[in-house]
């Protein structure tokens, strides 16, 4: 199998991916190996603004945030106040409504915390996927016991995912019930690579029920509008979006605020202390108690403006053409199976994912023959969780993004099929 390894110098590229070699070289990591980065489901690489980001902060005048009069303290508030006006520009949000949160999942957190523990009823419901990602899932059975503990009693009601890997549209609006309260969304599938937006239920869903998207791996892969999709709570992922780990985004829809408690009560929380408790402050330092991932935070701000300058429907694009380019190449290999997904789609659609499985070799090993050969992928059950999955969800799953090539995409196809003659 040592024939379908990639080269160890990359030689001179194809013509046609000569208009991303500027984008490329923004990204260190891929200038330093021969190896092919196919995670970015997982985390996306660094560009060179990014990484400068956090070192300066480190480096040159050092302070914290929101909490002294002096010029570096000063200077820093005004910058995070400058990165959450830009965040709330590119999902189309107001400053207000953007929340700084530890990730993604701490973001869904609290949403279960501050918004389901004192909005939620006895008898109440939320529909939810169980085959979305274990941030999407656990925070609601966690509500769900910690509710039992003052006495209500919430029920989480399942619903289907059809073969292309989206939402069931028609089975999400049969379980909608008079004590629907929130239906929660993976907006671009993990696993499957498909898109939920709930457009056909517009206008059919009570505006009571808070509609919760996480957008862990649309947000920086495509054109996130949180007014379009009319989301009451949208949750981002700052390192899959070539963003520091350890920072993220909450969006909260303004309606909702005064149905918001305290997620993190503390130091810059805006909280005061009452006679009969805790008082609420404003948005959005009412759900941002404490010292925040301030190098992260600026990490973002330098993030979205690489987003911004190569643009995400270029994006989109590049993505949508190197999936196309996967199923293409993997479409004949004997053997090889598509999870649900793009490849099932009756047209040419695809957002950068790709998911399969290959007789004669378990998804382990297979990850581990491409790791030696030089291609990195994710294998396993991708955070779905264990009580929910199905044998379908332990698959090999492609990821690419921007910096990606075509020429990539062709040298790991053929791999693929090399390896399944192999096996066969």
């Amino acid at each position: 199998m040592r024939s379908c390894a990639p080269p160890s110098s990359a030689g001179p590229a194809p013509a046609r991916e000569t208009v991303l070699s500027p984008v490329r070289r923004l990204f260190p990591a891929l200038a330093e190996t021969s190896d092919v980065y196919l995670d970015s489901a997982s985390t996306t690489q660094k560009p060179l603004p990014v990484i400068e980001a956090v070192r300066r902060y480190h480096s040159s005048r050092t302070a914290n945030a929101g909490r002294g009069t002096y010029p570096w303290a000063g200077s820093l508030t005004r910058e995070l106040e400058s990165v959450r006006e830009r965040m709330a520009a590119f999902i189309n949000a107001d400053p207000d409504e953007v929340v700084f949160t530890a990730g993604a999942t701490a973001g869904l957190n609290a949403v279960a915390l501050s918004w389901g523990l004192t909005a939620l009823a006895d008898g109440d419901e939320i529909l939810f996927s169980p085959r979305d990602h274990a941030s999407n899932v656990f925070p609601w059975q966690h509500l769900c016991g910690l509710l039992r503990g003052f006495g209500r009693s919430i029920r989480l009601v399942p619903y289907r995912v059809n073969a292309l890997g989206e939402a069931d549209i028609g089975d999400i609006e049969r379980k909608i019930g008079p004590r629907t309260r929130m239906i929660a969304v993976g907006h671009l599938h993990h696993v499957f690579g498909a898109l939920t937006t709930l457009e056909e239920l517009r206008g059919r869903i009570d505006p009571d029920i808070a509609l919760c998207f996480d957008c862990s791996q649309s947000g920086g892969h495509l054109p996130v509008d949180v007014r379009e999709l009319d989301a009451d709570f949208a949750i981002f992922a700052a390192h899959k979006m070539f963003g520091a780990p350890g920072t993220g985004v909450l969006y909260c829809r303004r309606r909702r605020h005064a149905e918001l408690t305290p997620f993190l009560p503390g130091g810059n929380s805006g909280v005061t202390l009452g006679e009969s408790g805790l008082l609420a402050g404003v948005m959005p330092q009412l759900m941002e108690g404490g010292t925040q991932n301030l190098p992260g935070i600026l990490a973002l701000g330098a993030a979205l403006e690489v987003l911004e300058e190569i643009g995400l429907d270029t994006i989109a694009t590049h993505n949508r053409a190197l999936t196309q380019r996967l199923i293409a190449g993997l479409r004949p290999v004997p053997g090889l199976e598509f999870l649900p997904g793009p490849a099932h789609a009756p047209c040419e659609t695809g957002y950068g994912t790709i998911s399969f499985t290959l007789d004669g070799i378990s998804t382990g090993d297979l990850g581990f023959v491409l790791s030696e050969l030089g291609f990195l992928v994710r294998t396993g059950a991708h955070c779905i969780p264990a009580d929910t999955a199905t044998t379908d969800e332990d698959s090999v799953r492609v990821s690419t993004h921007i910096y990606n090539t075509f020429d990539e995409i062709d040298r790991f196809t053929e791999c693929v099929a090399t390896i399944a003659e192999e096996v066969s």
